[in-house]
């Protein structure tokens, strides 16, 4: 089968691919070069950061197959896949932790205020008795979005002691009942981002999501309340949440591993702001992880292939 993967993905993945298949790997590649590349393939394996547009896949006569290694389908045209009739599936379970851990990473980072304790030690200040912490456990964690990761991330702060309040977008007794199960009780989104001292957001984007955290909704967010967006970039309305964040009356503080603009040398206007931590989208990207998803790339190519 004639490969084409546009997106870095587990390097014994791609090993094993080659050694049956015919490969090519274009990360990071400009728009010309993606359609150079997929004129002659059969399948695309991709992740997030690249555009796979109509233009893209109209490019390709033979394409018939498409592997999203993880979750999100923002980065796609799915209705162009669908009207083609082309296969795509998704590989979004083995992310869920791994993203759900990074959602702790955040809230533990900024509850123990451990940037700015790494700091005085590197400043040579002994500073034990001006960095007074506050614990997760007994809060209040909102999940917007409680999916397959969001409700991953309710159940490990339900482990931790937290109040879990999660919203979907689409709730039904049988989804109240699963989430139950797991320590979240299902609301709506207001009571999520009034009552929760921190608010963990897992939404894909969409035009109904798109700056759903205006300047509106974070100013309805608890006074001292910290949000984290592991989700999209652009569920979250940057400049309004400098706003809040620089006026302190709502927000303490902010997390964000993705962004409206996600490119090399793109500076975040949050980067002024002691109180946000910004990541480069690496919520999945964890050795483990990413050698799951290889190997359910590898099992997928090979249905694909018997298919053929």
């Amino acid at each position: 089968m004639r490969i084409l993967i546009a997106s870095p993905i587990d390097p014994g993945a791609i090993s094993e691919l080659r050694e049956h298949h015919d490969v090519v790997c274009t990360f990071d590649a400009a728009t010309d070069e993606l359609q150079a590349a997929i004129q002659d393939r059969d399948l695309l394996i991709f992740r997030s950061g690249v555009s796979i547009t109509a233009d893209v896949m109209e490019c390709a006569p033979d394409l018939k197959f498409l592997i999203r290694a993880g979750s999100g389908l923002d980065n796609v045209d799915v209705e162009y896949v669908r009207q083609r009739g082309l296969e795509l599936v998704r590989i979004p379970t083995p992310s869920a932790q791994a993203v759900a851990e990074m959602s702790f990473a955040f809230m533990l980072a900024a509850s123990r205020r451990l940037f700015e304790a790494d700091r005085s030690m590197r400043e040579s200040r002994w500073a034990k008795y001006e960095l007074y912490g506050r614990l997760l456990s007994g809060k209040v964690l909102g999940i917007v979005g409680a999916g397959n990761t969001g409700s991953r991330v309710g159940e490990l702060g339900a482990m931790l002691g937290m109040e879990v309040l999660g919203c979907v977008e689409h709730p039904s007794p049988e989804r109240v009942a699963a989430l139950a199960e797991k320590g979240i009780r299902l609301t709506d989104c207001d009571e999520v981002i009034s009552k929760a001292d921190y608010v963990s957001v897992h939404v894909p984007v969409k035009e109904s999501t798109w700056h759903m955290f205006d300047a509106g909704v974070l100013a309805r967010m608890k006074p001292g309340s910290f949000l984290v967006n592991l989700g999209r970039g652009g569920v979250v309305d940057e400049e309004a949440l400098v706003e809040a964040l620089t006026r302190g009356d709502t927000l303490s503080g902010a997390a964000l591993d993705v962004h409206e603009v996600e490119a090399e040398g793109h500076l975040s206007p949050l980067v002024a702001l002691p109180n946000v931590i910004l990541t480069p989208h690496i919520g999945a990207t964890v050795v483990d992880t990413q050698r799951e998803i290889g190997r359910r790339v590898r099992e997928y190519v090979e249905r694909f292939v018997t298919i053929e």
